[in-house]
């Protein structure tokens, strides 16, 4: 099959054919229609993560897949050959850009039928990740005063409408182009990043969910009230801010849960959430969909088309 890959740390992005994924007896064979791309990518083929996560080269990139069954494992009982679904796999099958993906059934879900499968591949990371900042983690409730950094990302635009089905207000960061963009989705009040700074801004919010990192982490324990809860994607909490401030703080890695985006696709089935497309390339402009990503000024997410 065909795929896209890197050899090694840092090297360039290719097109091979490499063999279909092993199914496995709790896996099923994805025939993949689209797949998007994630920061995750780019990070790890720079090799920054390479003391967590050892890679196997050639690595197939992506996290993010949507298509059709074409294949169960003997253990597998929920769908069926045919199925369309969508998943964020495991770190052990990830590499969605590819013509098969294996994906293990507790992390799949059955894709909407309301939506395409390029609009159902830009869901499971970024809308798991949203999900589990938000309410796994962040336990988030009716009339919570939530801040949510870096509005217009992938992650982003689904934890708006997220908090926002939760009865949260909502405030956000992002640039003064996507004021109106970000305002669609539901955001109460929005901070242009380039002329305001947040934490003069902002005071006595419940929960903060942080994209960015730095300094952007840091500023954000300032606008918490006390007994509020910072949740990072991006960064620890290196200077013990969260105990000087009198409230909690929790770093994670998203992990991927079937039962989870099943969740998040009724609520898209319901119109709750939409999705959101920057911008879609063909598997032969891989290389120039990553290039784009690392621009750094997206408006939700880049998806890769397969099939």
């Amino acid at each position: 099959m065909k795929a896209i890959v890197y050899k090694d740390y840092a090297a360039n992005i290719e097109i091979i054919e490499v063999e279909k994924p092993e199914l496995q007896d709790s896996s099923v064979l994805v025939e993949v229609h689209a797949a998007s791309i994630n920061p995750i990518d780019n990070i790890l083929r720079a090799g920054y993560l390479q003391q967590m996560l050892e890679l196997r080269f050639p690595h197939i990139m992506g996290y993010d897949v949507s298509g059709t069954v074409v294949e169960v494992g003997k253990d597998v009982h929920i769908v069926k050959v045919g199925d369309e679904v969508f998943a964020r796999p495991n770190q052990e099958d990830a590499g969605a850009i590819a013509e098969f993906a294996r994906v293990q059934e507790n992390e799949l879900a059955i894709k909407p039928t309301n939506l395409s499968h390029i609009e159902a591949a830009s869901v499971p990371l970024a809308g798991l990740t949203a999900w589990q900042a938000l309410v796994t983690k962040g336990n988030i409730k009716r009339g919570d005063k939530v801040l949510i950094h870096a509005g217009s990302g992938g992650v982003g635009t689904l934890a708006i409408q997220i908090a926002k089905y939760f009865g949260a207000i909502v405030a956000t960061t992002t640039s003064s182009k996507n004021t109106e963009f970000v305002k669609g989705l539901g955001a109460d009040l929005i901070i242009d990043y380039t002329t305001q700074s947040f934490e003069d801004e902002l005071s006595d919010y419940d929960l903060v969910i942080d994209m960015i990192g730095g300094d952007t982490l840091a500023n954000s324990f300032k606008v918490l009230k006390k007994g509020g809860t910072l949740i990072s994607i991006k960064g620890q909490d290196t200077e013990g801010l969260a105990k000087k401030y009198d409230v909690a703080f929790e770093w994670f890695f998203m992990a991927p849960d079937g039962a989870m985006l099943t969740e998040l696709a009724t609520l898209i089935s319901e119109g709750a959430i939409k999705t959101v497309i920057d911008s879609v390339y063909p598997m032969e402009q891989a290389s120039e969909a990553f290039d784009h990503l690392a621009e750094g000024r997206t408006k939700g997410k880049i998806v890769i088309t397969i099939k």
